[in-house]
């Protein structure tokens, strides 16, 4: 006897013949078949559901439902060539949606199941605007004229010779939103791999796919240089989960210093906040910041503005490098003037929770767990709320794990080595038919072009062309430089291009219109204004959830 139910929370029933059964209405035409093949009906001896058995016939109906959709997407070929894309970054998301739907199948690996707008993610860490309206879902394009299909997993081995590569489900990984989001198999040898599959040692189940054309965009992961302490310790900003965490920390270190138990030696060091890089992540994060301060923490903490520190430490002699001098000291010359110190040619030793050494909290105050300590060569150690760290990329571990020995790398960054065409080369010097990378993982050979979102999207946009068009062999990729921006707080901003360098107010509302405009989906080009002039009449919505 088969007992269904709406849901597989479901109460268990006694039958006098055959025991007892959990089912639901979902799972219905499996059990019963589960049940057929085990010749319980015939025997009428049903042998009780184990929770080892449901988990087991759970997992084999996974595996029929996973080679159906597969089979399902070969079908659905009619003749196109299939393209995959590894990544839903700048360079993925945007050559997923650039390449002709009616030639190709086009089909995106990734575990984030959504696109990143990352210039907006610092105003979203401090309220600006909320998380959303930086997100675009990967599946919302769908019957647009875009079609592509996608699969939330992680790309584990590819052949290039067969065209195939394996996929790890990561539908349930508990951090998909954060930077330094390791591989499930990070730190596992392709030998250690290979020997552990079918094994539960896996996090998700492993299908293989075949491609036509491969594009590798899986980007980079946030440089710690193996600082002690950053990894576990330090506050990044690469995802929207990033933000959130950002925000949440922010808000909890104002309120332990509002406590009255907290002593004020207690409440400077969580209103220290540090920011290690002065690139435009770094200097825009504290732009934020001291934006959020002076127009709402203000009002809301009139006690607590008195003990807010900013600080930005760079390795460097200067910050913001990549603008001209002019408009580097401008930028500095603006900080030192909102109160934000800079502190050049610093280096970071080590980053640890708790106090500094010898300034520990009074006897029977507890809130020195919500410290770090920053050890600092050229300072000693000093206490902060929190430590931002903005200090470069570092290569997606699947180029060592899945590529290393197949392809050719950078040597000093170890990205994947492509010709002016974006195709991947192998170690022997040659291009490997069909596959191409770009974006952060990717130097295209002979240049130095920098990890930006917009070089990404100019080699996204030029090789989705050539393909629609079927004539990349005929062309050759140029990146084209339109300038470079950065918030400086204030509503000010910089701005260096060919057509001339501007800062101050019309700078910001040129950063703003720019960024506006290249939002993708008209949802959140509606949304961003609204929260912006929301923000501006009733301030920044400080509630942490």
């Amino acid at each position: 006897m088969v007992l269904r139910a709406d849901s597989c929370d479901v109460r268990a029933e006694q039958c006098p013949s055959y025991g007892f059964l959990l089912i639901c209405n979902d799972c219905f035409l499996q059990y019963h078949e589960l049940l057929l093949t085990m010749q319980c009906v015939r025997r009428r001896a049903l042998t009780r559901v184990t929770p080892q058995s449901l988990t087991a016939s759970t997992t084999s109906f996974r595996s029929q439902r996973r080679f159906l959709s597969i089979e399902e997407l070969n079908d659905q070929r009619e003749g196109k060539e299939r393209v995959v894309v590894l990544g839903s970054g700048w360079a993925g998301f945007t050559l997923s949606r650039a390449l002709d739907p009616k030639k190709y199948q086009i089909v995106v690996v990734s575990p984030r199941s959504y696109f990143v707008f990352t210039p907006l993610l610092a105003g979203t860490s401090v309220g600006t605007l909320e998380f959303r309206t930086t997100l675009e879902p990967v599946r919302s394009f769908r019957g647009r004229g875009v079609g592509a299909e996608y699969f939330q997993g992680w790309a584990d081995k590819v052949d290039f010779e067969k065209k195939t590569l394996a996929v790890e489900e990561s539908v349930e990984d508990p951090m998909p939103s954060r930077a330094l989001t390791p591989g499930p198999n990070e730190e596992k040898s392709m030998g250690q791999r290979e020997g552990e599959e079918g094994m539960e040692a896996k996090k998700g189940e492993v299908f293989e796919m075949g491609y036509d054309k491969l594009i590798i965009s899986v980007g980079c992961y946030a440089q710690t240089f193996n600082t002690p302490g950053v990894k576990e310790n330090a506050y990044f900003l690469k995802d929207v989960g990033d933000a959130r965490r950002i925000r949440n920390r922010l808000l909890s270190c104002f309120e332990i210093a509002a406590l009255p138990t907290t002593s004020v030696e207690i409440k400077r060091m969580l209103l220290n906040f540090a920011v290690v890089g002065g690139g435009p992540t770094g200097i825009e994060w504290s732009a934020e910041l001291y934006d959020m301060v002076y127009e709402d923490i203000k009002r809301l903490y009139p006690e607590l503005v008195q003990y807010v520190k900013i600080t930005i430490y760079d390795v460097a002699p200067t910050v913001l490098s990549m603008f001209d001098k002019r408009l580097s000291d401008y930028a500095m010359k603006t900080f030192g003037r909102q109160g934000i110190d800079i502190k050049t040619s610093h280096h970071i030793q080590e980053l640890r929770s708790g106090v500094p050494e010898g300034k520990q909290p009074p006897s029977g105050v507890k809130d020195g767990a919500s410290l770090y300590t920053l050890k600092i060569e050229e300072e000693g150690e000093i206490g902060c709320g929190m430590v931002v760290w903005s200090t470069g990329l570092m290569m997606n571990p699947f180029i060592e794990n899945a590529l290393k020995g197949k392809v050719k790398q950078h040597e000093k960054s170890h990205g994947i080595l492509t010709n002016e065409r974006l195709q991947v080369k192998d170690t022997a010097d040659k291009p490997i038919r069909d596959v191409y990378a770009l974006g952060d993982c990717a130097v295209l050979e002979g240049t130095s072009y920098p990890a930006t979102a917009q070089v990404a999207s100019q080699k996204a946009y030029w090789l989705a062309k050539c393909l629609n068009k079927g004539d990349i062999e005929q062309k050759k990729f140029n990146y084209r430089d339109l300038g470079v921006m950065a918030y400086i707080g204030s509503q000010k901003a910089i701005l260096q291009s060919g057509g001339g360098d501007i800062s101050g107010r019309i700078a910001w509302m040129i950063w703003r219109g720019a960024y506006l405009t290249k939002t993708v989906s008209w949802r959140n080009k509606i949304l961003i204004p609204i929260y912006w002039t929301i923000n501006w009449f009733f301030g920044r919505d400080i509630s942490r959830f």
